[in-house]
This record gives structure tokens, sequence and C-alpha cells, in this order.
């Protein structure tokens, strides 16, 4: 009989050398109400750009008996992401002098936080 003696792998990482980072990006936005530009405008907004902390490491002798040894890799990852969010005011400047102004959204703040797919 073989025994395999459940191992637990403990791999320090290296936190100042790879510290997160995140910060605002301000960019311009232009919106147009319909495709002949009717009623068209330009603002600046804030994205959240950056990178922030993942490892991947040999899983834990527990992970592989409960996945018949197929996952042998853990990753863990953290995305940059928007914390706050602010609406600000967009004007749309219209055929004959008329204007419009719309609400968008932009960053306020930026954080490390869990990647997460989303639709809005």
């Amino acid at each position: 009989t073989s025994f395999i003696s459940p191992l637990t792998l403990v791999f320090p990482l290296p936190m100042d050398v790879y510290s997160p980072v995140g910060h605002i990006h301000t960019f311009n936005v232009t919106l147009q109400s319909d495709h002949q530009g009717t009623c068209r405008g330009t603002r600046p907004i804030q994205a959240c750009v950056g990178y922030c902390e993942s490892s991947a490491f040999p899983s834990k002798y527990s992970v592989l008996l409960a996945s018949s040894f197929k996952h042998n890799i853990t990753s863990v990852s953290q995305c940059c992401t928007i914390s706050q969010m602010q609406t600000v005011k967009l004007r749309l400047h219209c055929h004959l002098g008329l204007q419009k102004t719309v609400d968008v959204f932009t960053a306020k703040t930026c954080q490390c936080d869990v990647c997460r797919l989303s639709r809005y």
C-alpha cells in the first residue's frame, strides 16, 4: 500500500515588491443623439486603470482530493475596479443652437477587488 501524506505548501508573496496600484485616468468621451450627430457633446470623464495582486500556487492536498487530482494549480487574483462613482453632466449641442444635458457616470475612487464579469 502506498500512503500520500497531506502537505500544506506555503509560499510567502513579496507584497512590498508587487504592491497593488490603481489610479484615476481621465479621458474624453463623446456622445451623440443619433447616427447623424444631431446632438453631440464631449467632456472628460474618469476611469480606473492599473494592476492588482494575483498569484498562482500548487493546490492544497484537500483541493487535489476533491478534484480527483485534476485541479493542481490554484489562482487568486484581484482586479482594478471603480469603488465609487459619481454622475456628471454632459452638454449636448444640437442643430439650431439648441442644447440638451445628459447625466453620465464617472469614476470617483478606485480599488483592488474581486474580479467580476458584470453587465450594467
